[in-house]
């Protein structure tokens, strides 16, 4: 039996304009970023009330999502906000829009 990877997602969640930053990875956006919202998601994302989706971008396999996701965590937080802002200028939750 042949069995293709499966993708994923590298997102970003935000508690508002330019504030606190989660960056994290998933095979499944709808349910993780819902588990985020619920407060069930991560302990520093209900910490911080990181409850906005505002940027994912989808992967080929779930190791080359890993492997971004841990390039950006590196990232300084202005760049973090230049590819955010890139996509989504306004910082708007995507929780319904992508999903």
């Amino acid at each position: 039996m042949d069995c293709e990877p499966l993708g994923g997602w590298v997102y970003i969640m935000a508690n508002r304009y330019r504030g606190a930053l989660y960056v994290g990875v998933t095979s499944a956006l709808a349910t993780r970023v819902s588990q985020h919202r619920e407060g069930t998601g991560s302990d520093y994302c209900a910490r911080r009330s990181l409850t906005r989706l505002v940027w994912a971008e989808r992967g080929d396999t779930i190791e080359d999502c890993i492997a971004h996701e841990k390039r950006l965590k590196r990232w300084r937080r202005e760049w973090k906000f230049a590819l955010i802002e890139k996509a989504n200028p306004d910082w708007d939750d995507l929780y319904d829009v992508i999903l």
